[in-house]
């Protein structure tokens, strides 16, 4: 059995081998020219303009941040904000023991204590409660107002604590003798 093939001697090999490698690379540069000929966008394409790099170099504190000037004289919040913030995740569900709001026998219980020592026990911590509820940021009389306020949600009748007076300026720098 003979077999029959187009190439019969080492030159007509070298030439196959040769075409075949041309047409190959030459389907790979048209290819290349067909990918890069039009001008793609995508994802990051635009990395390295000016206002890409601005936001990238922006510091993180500018990033929807509130600043506070820590000199300035501090505004009390309401005892339901206080509650809002610090008191409702344990007290609106009565976790770790804690009286639920509108729970009248359980904060009738507390509240014959006395004001003052429950307003203690909140400041201070009282078994699994941390002192301010856990927001040492808190102003004795926000707490105190938050104590109120559940309280009284809860039939008690007590009386919001008022803000304490501004302290007094300092006095002002005397003037030099001449």
């Amino acid at each position: 059995m003979s077999h029959d093939s187009p190439i019969r001697t080492p030159k007509q090999l070298a030439a196959a081998v040769i075409g075949f490698f041309a047409v190959t690379i030459l389907g790979i540069i048209l290819l290349v020219q067909y990918v890069t000929n039009t001008k793609l966008t995508g994802a990051g394409s635009e990395g390295q303009t000016s206002q890409a790099v601005e936001a990238r170099l922006r510091p993180v504190a500018d990033a929807g941040y509130t600043l506070k000037d820590a000199n300035a004289p501090k505004v009390l919040q309401s005892g339901e904000a206080i509650y809002t913030s610090t008191c409702q995740a344990c007290h609106g569900t009565g976790a770790a023991g804690a009286p639920k709001v509108g729970d009248s026998a359980a904060w009738g219980a507390r509240l014959a204590q006395g004001e003052a020592t429950v307003i203690k026990h909140a400041l201070e911590g009282l078994k699994a409660m941390p002192a301010k509820g856990g927001n040492p940021d808190l102003d004795d009389v926000e707490v105190a107002r938050a104590v109120v306020y559940m309280a009284n949600k809860s039939g008690g009748k007590l009386k919001e604590p008022a803000a304490p007076a501004p302290a007094a300026a300092p006095a002002a720098a005397e003037a030099p003798k001449s």
